[in-house]
């Protein structure tokens, strides 16, 4: 294992080389397309990438296959100056373009951008339209900074709620995942950069270590004593793969049509992500015909001991600087014939088809103007994907909250003036900031807004009392690099003991609302003590003022669950041996729940959960009647049946007969959702479809149930109450 030490240190260096002075070129590469058949506009970016390679030198190649010195941005592909094409910079997340080392070698950066939610909170909206308008978004920002590439989305499913990175992935569903991922590529890649899907593949930890102190916030490139991300081997059943791991990215590769690719740091079933023949040559390569780039994870996702197994397994480029991938490395394997010219040249290719695709021959994007970019309506995408991923937990009767009718309230806890966030490359500095306490202080319908940021108990307590409601504002604190300790909200420490804090206020206020602000799931021991849950996940920079229309009722709660609340850490999937996570001293982390994953988990054993799946309550209700089963998909009608306009999520999940192998079946598995703003009493049909791999297990390949297949739709995993059939049914 590489020491924490050694691992700040190599990220002082990589900081260091991108602070280095850029070459650019004289002019662009088609400024004069004369003698330069690639620049021709009719042929196809594939085309145009063939014929860029032909006219390259060997050693011009082998300078593509390595990252570029890249000034404030996370990296760069290498320009060819003799041909006039210019440097193609990388960046951002699914959260923003923060250009996260700054021009003063700090990571974080100085550098502003549009901090959107979390995709924990993009994903509880259900809704892909929302999706594509956040990356369509950020991808304008990023070509306005200055980017060719966006560093996202990434479609790693959440196995452990632990996990460092759950705040960036779309939670635990491949079906959810896919649908988001791909939606937000489309709107993305619309803007005219290349996305890059990541983290391919099984990368759902970052390592933990038992006797570290996560009482800061600061960046920690922990990389835990336990199962590393950049150590452990991920020991997954082929059908496990397929089924959950790997689904996702398929979607998204299928339907988003990604330029690129980032493989992961940690090993699966034995070689690293990115030099696994299987991974990259088989599955992505040859099954899902995938023709575009393949880049690596940051400074240690390639290995030079390795490089021959890279370059022939299908790692094009190395980021964010040559190493494996060194010039000096690969010619002499080059002229030996261990390493075939052909093959160099397909990875070069594939660089510059994603470059070309972007416009890195036609039109490159200018230097970084922030005045370019429109602040307030990006700020109002934020709103909108914050709002739309709130999810109302519970609700006595006490929210929404009227207008002038409640005299006095009472905002209480440390997180309250502070924006959620999380940390690593998808952390961002906000153009703005929106506590929730400012927010709640500055809407229209706000009374008198006392506002108190203490820890201690007793005085929360008393400012509860005093007022007609209290709202606590908690949260929790995720970071790449390290995963959590516990699951409570007092873990970590930085915010003091959240949960007791909540105790207090609800025993001295019986109309306490709770906002949990967290990148997954948390425990909530006390939420049948407490008139109202709001999870408000990381909001981004207008989420303060989401959470407070909310809370008002401004706008409906729509947001539903993509990820299983616990009652219990012993409830996980995972919770059963040392050896389904962190892993072994070997690092080795046995998935042996299979595809058990999330709340497939949970109904197989039959745990209930605090909260499941796809669950959500608004301040209206709906029902659900007149299903109709057919092979291609189903017809049901949606109603509103309470006074207000709201959201319906409807749901429809499937349950599988034994099919070959596949003899371990979860009860039920999403393959459909769809958000429908109904009036008070409107009542919409709504048809969700069905295709053959819907009704298909993996057994040594996709094979669809001849059996009795279940189908139902309700709201939510647990919550079905329209049922019929398919197939030969007893």
């Amino acid at each position: 294992m590489l020491p924490g030490r050694s691992l700040r240190t190599a990220y002082a260096v990589a900081a260091a080389c991108a602070l280095l002075p850029t070459t650019t070129a004289a002019a662009t590469a088609c400024s004069d397309p004369t003698g330069r058949p690639w620049c021709d506009r009719a042929q196809d970016a594939d085309t145009r990438a063939r014929l860029l390679t032909a006219a390259l030198t060997t050693g011009e190649k082998l300078k593509l296959l390595g990252g570029y010195r890249s000034g404030d941005h996370a990296g760069a592909i290498a320009p060819v100056p003799r041909l006039g094409v210019p440097v193609a910079y990388v960046d951002g997340s699914t959260i923003g373009v923060g250009q996260p080392v700054s021009a003063d070698g700090r990571i974080g950066g100085k550098n502003r951008a549009t901090q959107m939610p979390s995709p924990t909170a993009l994903a509880a909206t259900f809704d892909p339209a929302l999706a594509r308008r956040a990356g369509a978004t950020i991808g304008d920002e990023a070509r306005k900074k200055g980017n060719t590439g966006l560093l996202g989305p990434a479609a790693d499913i959440m196995r452990v709620p632990y996990g460092g990175r759950t705040f960036e992935s779309f939670g635990e569903d491949p079906h959810l995942s896919g649908r988001m991922a791909a939606a937000w590529i489309q709107g993305a890649e619309s803007a005219g950069v290349f996305t890059s899907l990541k983290h391919f593949a099984v990368n759902n930890q970052e390592g933990r270590d038992p006797t570290a102190k996560l009482g800061t916030e600061a960046f920690p490139l922990g990389f835990g004593t336990q199962s590393s991300r950049y150590l452990y081997n991920a020991v997954v059943s082929e059908r496990a793969m397929r089924e959950i791991y790997l689904a996702p990215f398929e979607t998204a590769i299928r339907e988003g049509r990604p330029g690129s690719v980032m493989c992961a740091y940690n090993r699966v079933n034995g070689p690293y992500a990115c030099a696994s023949r299987h991974l990259l040559a088989d599955v992505l390569r040859r099954d899902w015909g995938y023709h575009g780039l393949v880049m690596s994870d940051w400074i240690v996702g390639a290995h030079p001991w390795d490089a021959v197994a890279h370059f022939r397994n299908g790692l094009d480029l190395e980021m964010p600087s040559p190493v494996t991938y060194a010039p000096a490395l690969l010619k002499p394997l080059l002229q030996l014939g261990v390493l075939r010219t052909a093959q160099l040249d397909e990875h070069v290719r594939r660089i510059l088809r994603a470059t070309i695709a972007a416009g890195i021959l036609d039109d490159p994007p200018s230097p970084p103007d922030e005045s370019a970019i429109d602040v307030d309506g990006h700020n109002a995408v934020a709103r909108a994907v914050a709002e739309g991923g709130v999810v109302l937990l519970r609700n006595t009767g006490v929210l929404p909250l009227q207008a002038g009718a409640t005299p006095r309230i009472a905002v209480l806890g440390p997180a309250a003036r502070r924006s959620a966030s999380g940390g690593g490359s998808g952390s961002v500095r906000p153009f703005r900031t929106d506590p929730v306490a400012d927010a709640l202080t500055a809407h229209p319908g706000a009374g008198q807004v006392t506002v108190d940021t203490t820890r201690d108990r007793a005085r929360a307590a008393s400012v509860a009392r005093a007022a007609d409601i209290a709202v606590v504002v908690v949260r929790d604190y995720e970071t790449e690099g390290a995963d959590r300790l516990c699951l409570t909200l007092r873990c970590p420490p930085t915010y003091g003991d959240q949960d007791a804090l909540i105790e207090a206020v609800a025993a001295a206020q019986p109309n306490t609302v709770v906002v949990v602000q967290s990148g997954g799931p948390v425990l909530i021991p006390w939420r049948d003590r407490v008139a109202a849950v709001v999870q408000a996940w990381y909001p981004g920079q207008a989420g303060g003022t989401a959470i407070a229309r909310v809370l008002f009722g401004d706008v409906d709660p729509s947001g539903r669950l993509p990820v299983t609340f616990p009652v219990r850490e012993a409830d996980l999937p995972t919770a059963e041996s040392a050896r389904r996570y962190p892993g072994t001293a070997a690092q080795n982390v046995h998935y042996e729940e299979g595809v058990l994953v999330g709340y497939r988990w949970y109904d197989a054993r039959g745990i209930a959960p605090a909260y499941p799946f796809g669950f959500g309550l608004s301040y209206t209700s709906f029902a659900y009647s007149d299903l109709r089963v057919a092979e291609d998909g189903v017809t049901f009608a949606a109603r509103n049946t309470g006074e207000r306009r709201g959201a319906a999520v409807p749901q429809l999940y499937v349950g599988l007969p034994p099919i070959g192998g596949a003899t371990v079946q979860p009860p039920w598995q999403l393959r459909g959702a769809e958000k429908v703003w109904l009036e008070p009493g409107e009542r919409r049909e709504v048809t969700l479809p069905l295709t053959a791999r819907d009704l298909s297990s993996w057994d040594g390949g996709w094979k669809r149930a001849t059996g009795c297949v279940r189908v139902a739709v309700g709201a939510s995993s647990r919550d079905l109450p329209l049922r019929g059939t398919l197939g030969e049914c007893g």
